[in-house]
């Protein structure tokens, strides 16, 4: 019989990595099963360019399935795992593996109390979520109100605006995104929704809903209330992996992987993507999760390789994190790991006339780096996190050369007057 390696997700993660596979010459079968009616599509679009009718449905899809050398099971959801035995159950069924990729990626985390399954009630996760989205505005022509501070909040009350409704951003925050962006881009951030015509309400949250038919009303915890015609709930994501309790894996906010993409205790199993939690040696042991698009095809593409190598002669899966977000027309372009700084500085671009970002320090070195419309900048100094780079001004000064005398008091080779 042929080897048989199992990829669950049939996301970016599990499509990329479905890929790899067939280019490292892997000659056996692939299966990827995905709970998705659809192939990978291009998610970040989900809450831009889609929303707003830039683009449609057919163009955010990465793939033709028949492109791609594997059975395709959609619409088809994992629901354990045996790995002792080595078989992913599936609908009934128990599919043998000899190796498999979990790339489940995350799913929405859930508002307490909010109510979920409304048809004016929404989260930006999938495709169908985004249409759902969309059929509420067509039907409504009230303010909608956001519920969630992060990039898909912002970046959904941005399309928003784009799209000329009236948006209530609603987060428990005092500055958009200061968390991940630091406090001054938090407050750069801030204002710059206020003056696009974003109404904010920061620093408190929603205490009680009150749905009909035509609106949801919306009572924050200071008392005051609000009528909406729809509401984007977008409070973040868990990793989707309620499917692995009872198989004894390693869970802690995700999969925990060794720094080879390898699930911690497996030779057999890898993990890639949004659900993967590992530590990137390149910053320090810690174990995370990166969420973001660059890294799903990365990981995906090392945990592919790895997993045909094996644990022992793999290498560590060591890249540095880049993302973007599009708001109001800026974007804002992250590499690194900028909350491990503890300082910062400013990074000059190589490019006459653009503006400088941000870099992040660590021990004088530079770990992180936050560019507003400057791509020539971000590429520069993400190449020079990847090489190591300290950061400007905190290079170590080279130390003193010590002249050791010769007999006779000769002069050596560079001038300098033995015995001084």
């Amino acid at each position: 019989m042929s080897e048989r390696i199992v990829i669950a997700g049939a996301g970016l993660a599990g499509l990329r990595a479905a890929e790899r596979l067939r280019e490292l010459g892997f000659d056996g079968e692939v299966v990827v099963i995905g709970a998705e009616p659809d192939i990978a599509y291009h998610r970040p679009a989900l809450s831009k360019h889609l929303l707003t009718g830039a683009v449609s449905r057919a163009d955010t899809l990465l793939a033709d399935p028949l492109e791609v050398d594997a059975e395709w099971r959609f619409a088809t959801a994992v629901t354990g795992l045996s790995p002792n035995r080595q078989v992913v159950h599936v609908a009934g069924e128990e599919l043998r593996y000899d190796g498999l990729i979990i790339a489940t990626g995350v799913e929405p985390r859930r508002l307490p109390g909010a109510p979920h399954g409304h048809p004016r009630v929404v989260v930006v996760r999938t495709l169908a979520d985004t249409i759902a989205l969309q059929r509420a505005l067509a039907t409504s022509r009230g303010p909608v109100a956001v519920v969630g501070d992060g990039f898909i909040g912002c970046e959904v009350a941005s399309s928003l605006r784009e799209m000329g409704r009236d948006v209530v951003l609603i987060g428990r925050a005092r500055a958009l995104l200061a968390d991940v962006l630091g406090p001054d881009i938090g407050e750069w951030l801030t204002a710059l929704h206020t003056a696009r015509g974003v109404r904010l309400e920061l620093g408190t949250a929603v205490r009680r809903w009150r749905p009909t038919s035509a609106s949801v009303g919306i009572e924050f915890t200071d008392g005051r209330a609000l009528d909406v015609a729809c509401v984007v709930v977008a409070v973040g994501s868990v990793p989707a992996v309620s499917w692995l309790r009872g198989a004894k894996l390693p869970l802690d906010d995700g999969v925990v992987c060794g720094p080879t993409c390898h699930v911690v205790g497996s030779q057999t199993i890898v993990a890639a993507g949004d659900v993967a939690r590992w530590p990137n040696f390149r910053f320090d042991p810690v174990p995370r999760r990166d969420e973001h698009w660059l890294n799903s095809v990365e990981m995906s593409r090392a945990a592919a390789d790895n997993l045909l190598t094996g644990p022992q002669g793999s290498p560590a899966y060591t890249p540095v994190p880049r993302y973007w977000s599009e708001q109001h027309g800026v974007r804002i372009q992250v590499a690194g790991r900028p909350m491990l700084g503890t300082d910062t500085v400013l990074l000059e671009s190589p490019a006459p006339g653009t503006r400088p970002i941000t870099g992040f320090v660590r021990d004088g070195g530079l770990v992180g780096l936050i560019g507003l419309d400057s791509p020539a900048a971000v590429l520069h100094w993400t190449a020079e996190l990847a090489r190591g780079r300290r950061a400007p001004g905190t290079e170590p000064r080279p130390a003193p050369e010590i002249v050791r005398p010769r007999q006779g008091g000769d002069r050596d080779h560079s001038g300098a007057v033995a015995g001084w």
